[in-house]
């Protein structure tokens, strides 16, 4: 079974609209030990079949459009926040505390991007608010990198220490997220089937006239909210005025999105919070698991506010097992579960080549929202999806990799995954070249913040629209309404 029949399903998609599906293959494309070009390659496919799929349904199409996954296109967009440039200026990824460090054991990992985690985790180490790196590397070099991954934690900072693939399979957290999975949908109520409105003109938007409240943050979320919206969904993003964010990342995922701020606890905003859940279609939240509760936003709770609502809900760890309840960033989840361990050497810890547990499942995401609505068409009910990167991580890891020379391990990676999926380069319909330069899947636009250049989305299927019909805008500027 290839890798995009995996992830299709897993969002329960019917197999024999899979042939639907043809791929450019590219070497060079997300290069690495692990098949991170194989599961980038999935988990678009699968969810440009959703809206294919969908968007077949809503024109009464009588068959499913193709769908063309181009590994350019994908390697591009798995990587946009690094290609995004605003006036020419490019975005900073990661502050200066978000590293790895050596510790009297090992290594482990910190991400200190905002503020208050900055804060939490001067704290954890007893340092001034303006201590340097090097402080910050004395303190950490004295401990265990377990002792610190504790410490920080428990002063509600973030750090991982890094383990290999071996010891996160023995680790509690491992074990609870590998037995899940891929994809998590559990029916909510039995509300009437979903009519959806039938559609007519160019492009083919699958998602027109849905309504998206998007709960998100960083990367996978908005990228899952920013996919959406390529598909003519109204996404409104709201946030909480208190919690900080980095103007530029909301300049790579706000791409078809409008952006609003809320502060869910004095009574004026919930009441307007209300106002919005009554008309949403779709809820993606990405907080800690947990968080939303106190403001009655569980799935639960909120399919019986709004009977036949979508909640999808993304998480790190996944919310459950002893980690459930913890924050967690793709760069701490690579670290955790061995990823980082296989993509390094003995000396030093590595990285994939774009953060793809962020991307990777935030196209599953979307994916799986898409086919929720086409399986609402038929049965109706509320729908809950859940999905975490340790689990996205887990589908990754478990085809292997050998941590010897990069070259060769990327070759190997590639070919075990090849071979233990049945994919057959030369079934493939489409031929490739190498992928050396992004520039044919790079273009620029106008905005309220400045000239960008960005790239493109890589979800691609015959009628299908070719970039987003606005601009991302200022952060949180968008008055509270739906369009």
């Amino acid at each position: 079974m290839t890798g995009i029949k995996m992830a299709w399903a897993a969002m329960g998609g019917d197999p024999a609209l899979v042939p639907r599906v043809s791929t450019v293959t590219r070497q060079g494309a997300l290069e690495a030990r692990l098949p991170v070009r194989e599961l980038a390659r999935a988990c678009v496919g699968a969810c440009a079949l959703a809206a294919a799929e969908l968007g077949a349904r809503r024109a009464g199409l009588a068959e499913v459009p193709g769908v063309r996954v181009d590994d350019g296109a994908v390697a591009t967009a798995f990587a946009s926040e690094r290609h995004l440039l605003i006036d020419g200026r490019a975005p900073v990824s990661f502050a200066p505390l978000s590293r790895f460090w050596r510790t009297a054991d090992g290594w482990v990992r910190t991400h200190a991007n905002y503020p208050h985690h900055r804060a939490r985790l001067l704290g954890a180490l007893k340092l001034p608010g303006d201590a340097p790196v090097e402080d910050v590397a004395a303190s950490l070099a004295g401990r265990s990198a377990l002792e610190a991954e504790d410490m920080v934690y428990g002063a509600g900072g973030l750090a991982v220490a890094l383990r290999t693939a071996e010891e996160w399979a023995a680790h509690a957290q491992g074990v609870a997220v590998t037995g899940r999975p891929l994809v998590e949908r559990e029916r909510l109520g039995t509300a009437r089937a979903r009519v959806l409105p039938p559609l007519d003109g160019d492009p083919l938007l699958p998602a027109a006239g849905l309504r998206v409240l998007d709960l998100t943050r960083v990367i996978a979320g908005p990228v899952a909210t920013r996919t959406l919206a390529l598909l003519g969904a109204d996404v409104l993003r709201v946030d909480a005025p208190q919690l900080p964010e980095d103007p530029d990342a909301h300049a790579d995922t706000g791409f078809g999105k409008r952006s609003t701020r809320l502060d869910l606890g004095p009574a004026a905003d919930r009441r307007t919070f209300e106002e919005l859940l009554a008309r949403a279609d779709v809820v993606v939240t990405g907080y800690r698991p947990g968080a939303l509760d106190r403001f009655g936003l569980s799935p639960e709770v909120l399919a019986d506010r709004r009977p036949g609502l979508i909640v999808a809900q993304l998480s790190a760890w996944g919310a459950y097992g002893p980690w459930g309840d913890r924050r967690g960033f793709d760069s701490l989840v690579q670290v955790a579960t061995g990823i980082a361990a296989t993509e390094g050497s003995p000396d030093q810890p590595g990285a994939l080549p774009a953060q793809a547990l962020d991307h990777g499942t935030g196209y599953l995401l979307a994916g799986a929202v898409l086919r929720a609505l086409t399986d609402q068409s038929e049965e109706g009910g509320g729908i809950a999806l859940r999905l975490a990167l340790a689990r996205t991580a887990a589908w990754l890891t478990a085809d292997g990799g050998e941590p010897e020379g990069a070259a060769a391990g990327a070759a190997r990676g590639s070919e075990h995954h090849r071979a233990a999926h049945g994919h057959n380069q030369a079934a493939d319909e489409l031929g490739g070249t190498a992928y050396n330069q992004p520039d044919a899947w790079l273009v620029e636009t106008g905005s309220d913040i400045g000239r960008l250049r960005h790239a493109l989305s890589p979800v691609s299927f015959d009628g299908g629209p070719s970039n987003w019909a606005r601009p991302p805008g200022c952060w949180g500027t968008d008055p509270a309404r739906w369009a």
